[in-house]
C-alpha cells in the first residue's frame, strides 16, 4: 500500500513537473529592464498594422515584411464600432476578423500587441466608438458612468473571451504578450477630475481581473495604478520614465510620420531622425519601442474620423498605403533592429554608465557578465564631431548615435544611411472604363420623402445617427414683388457646424463652403436667385468624419445650427432659422442602393452621357472595367473629379476630394527636433489623388466603378492606374538636408 502511494505521489510530481515546465514556457512578465517572455528579458520592437485598413489577402505579406524588417511584434487596436454596429449584434467577417489576424501573426513567429482601448482615437471616425453609444440613457463617455461602464465592460470582455476561446494569450500558448486598456486618458482625467481618476482606476481594476496571463499597459497615462505599466506615445519618448521603479521603459507609440488631412501637405520623417528617437530612447534604458505606424493602410468607406483625414493613411511608414516597402525608411530602421539586437544581453543586464565625450556628446555603455555595449551620441543639430572613447577615435555626423555592440566597432549610425532609396510611380494600366451612364439626383424628391419637419434647426448626428454622411435642410420663402430691389441680388448666410454645405435655391446649386480641420464652424455667404412667390431653399450639410479625440468630444454639435439669413430685401432682414424646416436623411441614390452592384435596374440610369454631363452637382457616374494583369497594387485617379465617393463592386473605397495642400514645402533636415509641419510635401497638388483598390475586391472582367460626385467633375477621366516603387542606383550617405 505504502508503495502504491509512493508510487502516485511520484507520478504526481512528475505531472506538476511538466505542467510547470509548460508554464514557464508560456509565461509573460516584467521587471524595471524588460518585458521578460518566458523567463527570457528581451528588447522588443513592434509595428502597428491595423486589420481593417487593409484586407485579409494582404495581411500574410505586411506581416511578413514586418518580420523581415527585424520585428519582434505586431500592435492593433480593436475597433469597436466595425464589430457591435449595433447594441449585441457582432461583426467578426472579412477585414474585420480580428481573429484570422491574429493567428496569420502567429504563424508568421511573431507576437501581439492587443490595445483592446476600446477608445482607440486612430484618426477613425468616433474614436472608435459605435455611435450608437452615445444614445444610451444618461450615458457620458470615458469618465465614472455607469451606463458607459457597462457597455465598455461588456465590449471588452466580449474580446477577451474571444481570445481565451481561441487560446490567443501567451499564457495558452498564443502570441498576444501585452494589451492595452484605454488609450491617452492622461489629459482626459485633469479634465474630468476626480470621476475620471475614478473611472481610469476602474478600468485598470477591471483588465486585471480579467485574468489574461499577460500585462496590461495604459498609454500617456502617469498615474496608472499597479500593475498596469503606463507607456509613453510621441515622436521622442528618451525622457520618459514608468511611474514605478520596478516597471519597465516602453514606447507604445514612435511616430514614424503623421496622419494627413483634406486640404493640407503630406508630411514625411526623415529616417534618420526616427532612428536617432529610437537609438537614443534604447540607450537611456527603454526595452519596447512600437511604431506607429508600419504599415499605415487605407480608411476605407467612411471610417476616417479627426474630421476631414483623408482616406489614405500612408503616414510616412516603413511599408506603404499599398503594401510595397519604403525605402530607405524600411532597411535603415531594419539594421537598427539587427544592431540593437546584437546589444540586448548587455541592454537588459546593465545599467548605463554616461560619461560627457564634448558639450554636445556622450557616451552610454553598458557593461555587465553578459558583455559591453557602447552608444555614442552628437546631439548638435549643425556640427559633426570626433570624439575619443576607448582609446579610439570615432567621427559623429550631428544628431546622430552611433551603435558599438562590443564597446569597439561601430556596426550602426543613425544618420549613415546606406540604403538605396525608392521613388513611387502610379504608371497607367490596360483597365479602360466603358459603358458609362449617369443617375441625377432629384432636389425634389429630397422635398416629397422628408420624413421630418420641425420648427428651428436640428444637430445634424442626432438625426443621421452617422447612416449617412448626408442630411437636407429645407424650407421655403415667399418674397413678394416689393421686396426685391432692381438689379440687386438678396444675400444668403448660412453659419453652420458642419464640415461641408451645399446651398441650392430653387433646385439650382448657388453654391458651397466648407469648414476645416482646425475650425469646423464656418459660413456660407452669398447672392442668390429668387423670384416673387415660393421659393424653395434646401440645404446639404456633408459630414467628413466625426470628431475622435478631445475632452466630451461625443457632445460637439455639427450640421447647420444658424443662423440662417437673407439680406439686401427692401422688407430688410429675415431670419429663416425658426421656420419650418423639413429634414431627410441621405441622398436618393443610397436610399436605391446604386453602389451595390445588385442595385437598381440598367434602365434607371441615363447611358453613354459622361461628356454632356460634366461638372454636374449631385451626379452618380458608373462605368465597367476589366482587372489589369500582373499584381501590382492599384489605384483610381481622381484628380479630376470634386468631391464626393467612390464604390468598386459594392466595396467602398472611401470619400475623395480633389482639395489642394496649402503649406510649407520649401525646406527639410532631418536634424533638431522634428514637428509634422518641418518636412512637408506635396504643396499646391491635391491632398490626395489616388485612391487604392484592393486586388481582392476584384473580378478578371467587369468589375462596376461608381462615383458620386457632390460638386461636379471630368468622369471620362478617371484611370485605374498601377504603383510601382522604383528603387534608385544611386545609395545614400549622410543625409543633413532633403
Amino acid at each position: 500500500m505504502e508503495a502504491h502511494l509512493a508510487s502516485k505521489w511520484c507520478l504526481l510530481c512528475m505531472v506538476l513537473l511538466i505542467c510547470g515546465a509548460q508554464l514557464a514556457q508560456c509565461s509573460v512578465a516584467y521587471d524595471r529592464k524588460a518585458i521578460i517572455i518566458n523567463g527570457q528579458k528581451r528588447i522588443l520592437f513592434s509595428g502597428s498594422i491595423h486589420y481593417p485598413r487593409s484586407t485579409p489577402q494582404m495581411w500574410e505579406g505586411l506581416i511578413q515584411k514586418a518580420k523581415d524588417g527585424g520585428l519582434d511584434v505586431i500592435d492593433t487596436y480593436v475597433f469597436w464600432n466595425l464589430h457591435e454596429p449595433s447594441p449585441g449584434n457582432y461583426n467578426f467577417e472579412g477585414r474585420y476578423d480580428l481573429v484570422r489576424f491574429i493567428k496569420t501573426i502567429q504563424k508568421a513567429g511573431l507576437y501581439v500587441h492587443l490595445r483592446i482601448g476600446p477608445y482607440i482615437c486612430a484618426e477613425w471616425n468616433f474614436g472608435g466608438f459605435p455611435v450608437w453609444l452615445k444614445y444610451v440613457p444618461g450615458i457620458s463617455f470615458r469618465t465614472d458612468n455607469e451606463p458607459f461602464k457597462m457597455a465598455m465592460q461588456r465590449f471588452t470582455q466580449k474580446i477577451v473571451q474571444m481570445m481565451k476561446d481561441e487560446k490567443l494569450f501567451q499564457a495558452e500558448g498564443g502570441p498576444i504578450i501585452l494589451s492595452q486598456i484605454e488609450n491617452e486618458y492622461g489629459s482626459v482625467t485633469k479634465a474630468f477630475g476626480s470621476a475620471g481618476h475614478a473611472y481610469m482606476t476602474w478600468a485598470a481594476k477591471m483588465a486585471v481581473e480579467f485574468g489574461t496571463g499577460v500585462p496590461w499597459v495604459m498609454c500617456k497615462q502617469d498615474d496608472a495604478p499597479d500593475p498596469i505599466i503606463n507607456t509613453c506615445n510621441g515622436f521622442y519618448c528618451d525622457y520618459f520614465s514608468p511611474n514605478k521603479p520596478y516597471k519597465p521603459t516602453m514606447w507604445t507609440e514612435a511616430w514614424s510620420g503623421w496622419f494627413t488631412e483634406f486640404g493640407g501637405t503630406i508630411h514625411q520623417r526623415p529616417v534618420e531622425d526616427l532612428a536617432f528617437a529610437v537609438a537614443r530612447f534604447i540607450q537611456k534604458g527603454g526595452s519596447f519601442v512600437n511604431y506607429y505606424m508600419y504599415q499605415g493602410g487605407t480608411n476605407f468607406g467612411r471610417t476616417a474620423g479627426g474630421p476631414f483625414i483623408t482616406t489614405s493613411y500612408d503616414y510616412d511608414a516603413p511599408i506603404d498605403e499599398y503594401g510595397l516597402i519604403r525605402q530607405p525608411k524600411y532597411g535603415h530602421l531594419k539594421e537598427l533592429h539587427r544592431a540593437v539586437k546584437l546589444c540586448e544581453q548587455a541592454l537588459v543586464s546593465a545599467d548605463p554608465t554616461i560619461t560627457s565625450l564634448g558639450n554636445y556628446e556622450k557616451a552610454h555603455v553598458f557593461s555587465s557578465k553578459s558583455g559591453c555595449a557602447a552608444f555614442l551620441s552628437n546631439y548638435h543639430t549643425e556640427s559633426s564631431s570626433r570624439v575619443t572613447f576607448n582609446n579610439r577615435h570615432y567621427d559623429l555626423p550631428p544628431w546622430s548615435i552611433s551603435i558599438l555592440p562590443d564597446c569597439r566597432n561601430v556596426v550602426y549610425n543613425t544618420a549613415k544611411v546606406g540604403y538605396q532609396t525608392s521613388d513611387v510611380k502610379m504608371l497607367p494600366t490596360n483597365a479602360e472604363l466603358v459603358s458609362w451612364a449617369t443617375f441625377g439626383e432629384d432636389i425634389s424628391s429630397a422635398e416629397d420623402d422628408s420624413k421630418i419637419t420641425v420648427s428651428g434647426l436640428l444637430e445634424q448626428l442626432n438625426v443621421t445617427r452617422d447612416t449617412s454622411d448626408y442630411l437636407w435642410y429645407m424650407t421655403s420663402v415667399k418674397i413678394n414683388p416689393s421686396e426685391l430691389r432692381r438689379g440687386q441680388r438678396p444675400t444668403l448666410t448660412v453659419q453652420s457646424a458642419g464640415d461641408a454645405l451645399h446651398v441650392f435655391i430653387n433646385g439650382r446649386l448657388s453654391g458651397s463652403a466648407f469648414g476645416t480641420r482646425k475650425d469646423r464652424k464656418f459660413t456660407f455667404t452669398g447672392n442668390v436667385d429668387l423670384h416673387a412667390g415660393m421659393n424653395r431653399i434646401s440645404l446639404l450639410s456633408v459630414a467628413v468624419g466625426l470628431p475622435n479625440n478631445g475632452f466630451r468630444f461625443e457632445t460637439r454639435k455639427t450640421g447647420v445650427l444658424g443662423p440662417v439669413l437673407l439680406n439686401g430685401l427692401d422688407s430688410g432682414r429675415k431670419d429663416l432659422s425658426w421656420k419650418n424646416w423639413s429634414y431627410k436623411v441621405g441622398l436618393k441614390g443610397e436610399a436605391m442602393n446604386l453602389a451595390s452592384p445588385n442595385g437598381i435596374s440598367a434602365s434607371d440610369w441615363v447611358k453613354e452621357s459622361t461628356v454632356a454631363q460634366k461638372n454636374q452637382s449631385l451626379t452618380w457616374y458608373k462605368a465597367y472595367f476589366n482587372a489589369p494583369g500582373g499584381d501590382d497594387p492599384l489605384a483610381l485617379d481622381m484628380a479630376s473629379m470634386g468631391k464626393g465617393q467612390v464604390w468598386i463592386n459594392g466595396h467602398s473605397i472611401g470619400r475623395y476630394w480633389t482639395v489642394y495642400a496649402n503649406g510649407d514645402c520649401t525646406k527639410c533636415s532631418y536634424s533638431g527636433t522634428f514637428r509634422p509641419k518641418k518636412c512637408q510635401v506635396g504643396c499646391g497638388q491635391p491632398t490626395q489623388r489616388w485612391y487604392h483598390i484592393p486586388r481582392s475586391w476584384l473580378k478578371p472582367t467587369q468589375n462596376q466603378l461608381i462615383v458620386f460626385e457632390e460638386l461636379g467633375g471630368d468622369a471620362s477621366r478617371i484611370t485605374v492606374v498601377k504603383r510601382l516603387a522604383v528603387t534608385n542606383v544611386k545609395r545614400r550617405k549622410d543625409a543633413t538636408k532633403y
